[in-house]
């Protein structure tokens, strides 16, 4: 147990100086935007009651906005601007990651610094600038020389709530290819490594302690007229920036990244696709974490090189098909349509389908009588199903529902980590499970079948970016892959990245299956 925890802690620490760095450069970036923007309109509104409660209004609406709705909205808003800027000026610009999670970031920080902002400036005696003017001062002159240092230790609190704001709200840009601790965050809860969430979590945490303090130092110097604290406080900022930062500055940019949805089954993948481009002499980096169409769109746009997708889902979600034509035809559609709408080369299939299913705990599903989804349909009133956060507004669902007449007792979503043990516990009745899923034979889960075949097959491709298609040292690197991975090999990865302990790594899950893909074709690993 010593030695797994100390497994995990060193995996832990290992990714620190990305994460962190990646995490106090979007937060940072964003907090100073957010207070160029606030301290502005703030100056501006003194006088303005009108624009003072538009913009004030206005903020607070943004803050009712959950996080990650604000900082995915930015991305296909970026993305389209950047499609234009290509067209209008031949200028682009990247749309994943830093751009989206500052802006929506610094959107965020703007009610705490502006309404205190407006506080301290609106709270100052009249008496003080009646004297100001007094003394032959202009309202401009008043403003800038006595009128906002005496708010700034106010405003300076609104920084400290913005900041804390800000840095626990950047670990939610993950999925929209943000390197961050919340990287830590959703690997752990995908791959049930409990350590990395908490680590995640602790950093984040030391992280905005230390900011709010420092910035405490600021305001404390700001109030007692004490320039020693305002310089100690600005200098320790600059130690956590240029520390977080400077472990990055030695690091050669890795000339491929390799892009990962939010499951434990896609962080296998890119660790072993990176794992081959290594042994091929090519340097890599992975971008976990991704939306599905996140991670499509960014390979579209050359922000990714390779990642892993399935042909059910781009045939559901991008074709927008409800027919289920035989395997071979929807794998050739999808090849054709990816090329001449997106761009994007099918490299090849990996050998295994990883498709949605309907399944139950095997004694529930025997005492009701249960085989299939048609069986389903008679019972399915005094149930409850679980599905993961995309499944009840995909097409897929949709169309099983209709096709069966399904209508459940009850509806909820949640981690797909979470799914299988509340099936096996009682809580739900039925998961949208996946066919490569390991934890269905884990918790003794029996796939219900399909006998309308309303779902499409989902074969696990290798998509290459438009500029990738043509590169030969990483189609070399990759087709080693192509028709290597069966469906029980990919199950047994998955429940070693779930159950595991030291070796439950997506690193250490992918060297293993290199090995044993490598043993069963006979070749050196």
């Amino acid at each position: 147990m010593n030695g797994d925890l100390g497994a995990r802690l060193s995996e832990a620490l290992a990714r620190l100086p990305d994460y962190l760095g990646g995490h106090v450069r979007v937060s940072m970036a964003a907090l100073a935007l957010g207070i160029a923007l606030s301290i502005p309109l703030a100056l501006v509104s003194i006088r303005r009651p009108t624009f003072r409660a538009i913009v004030l209004a206005l903020s607070s609406i943004v803050q009712t906005i959950p996080g990650l709705a604000l900082l995915a909205l930015f991305y296909p808003l970026l993305l389209g601007l950047a499609a234009l800027s290509v067209r209008a000026f031949g200028v682009s610009f990247s749309a994943l990651g830093f751009l989206p999670a500052v802006l929506a970031l610094a959107l965020y920080s703007l009610l705490p610094v502006l309404r205190n902002a407006v506080t301290g400036l609106t709270g100052i005696d009249p008496a003080i600038k009646e004297a100001a003017l007094g003394v032959g001062m202009t309202r401009r002159q008043a403003l800038w020389m006595v009128e906002l240092p005496l708010a700034m230790p106010v405003v300076m609190a609104g920084v400290r709530t913005a900041a804390v704001w800000v840095i626990g709200t950047a670990t939610l840009s993950t999925p929209i290819g943000q390197t961050s601790l919340g990287n830590y965050i959703f690997a752990g809860l995908q791959t049930q490594n409990w350590v990395l969430v908490l680590f995640g979590c602790v950093a984040a945490a030391l992280l905005a302690l230390a900011v709010d303090q420092l910035l405490a130092l600021i305001e404390q110097g700001l109030s007692a007229r004490r320039r020693g604290r305002i310089i100690a406080g600005l200098l320790g900022m600059v130690l956590i920036v240029v520390g977080a930062l400077a472990p990055g500055w030695s690091h050669a940019k890795a000339r491929y990244l390799i892009g990962a949805k939010t499951f434990a089954e896609q962080y296998i993948l890119a660790a072993l696709m990176e794992r081959r481009l290594n042994a091929a002499g090519l340097t890599a980096a992975r971008r976990e974490g991704l939306g599905s169409s996140v991670v499509l769109d960014a390979l579209a746009g050359n922000e990714i090189d390779v990642y892993i997708d399935y042909t059910g889902t781009i045939w559901a979600n991008q074709l927008n098909r409800n027919d289920t034509p035989p395997r071979a035809e929807v794998m050739a559609e999808v090849a054709r349509w990816l090329k001449e709408q997106r761009g994007i080369t099918l490299l090849g299939g990996l050998g295994f389908e990883n498709a949605y299913a309907l399944a139950m705990p095997r004694k529930r599903a025997e005492a009701l009588g249960v085989h299939t989804i048609a069986d389903l349909a008679r019972v399915a009133p005094q149930l409850a199903i679980a599905g993961d956060y995309e499944f009840f507004s995909r097409p897929e669902w949709k169309a099983i529902r209709d096709a069966y007449g399904l209508s459940f007792r009850a509806q909820r979503e949640m981690q797909p980590e979470f799914m299988y043990p509340a099936a096996a516990a009682g809580d739900v009745d039925v998961v949208s499970a996946y066919t490569s899923e390991g934890r269905v034979a884990q918790y003794d889960l029996v796939v219900l079948d399909d006998p309308k075949h309303v779902i499409p097959p989902y074969d696990a491709v290798i998509l290459l970016a438009r500029r990738d298609a043509d590169d030969r040292a990483l189609t070399d690197a990759l087709r080693p892959l192509v028709d290597a991975i069966g469906v029980d090999l990919m199950r047994a990865a998955n429940l070693r990245a779930t159950t595991g302990g030291n070796n439950g790594s997506p690193d250490a899950v992918a060297r293993w299956m290199w090995d044993e893909v490598a043993h069963r074709k006979g070749t050196k690993p």
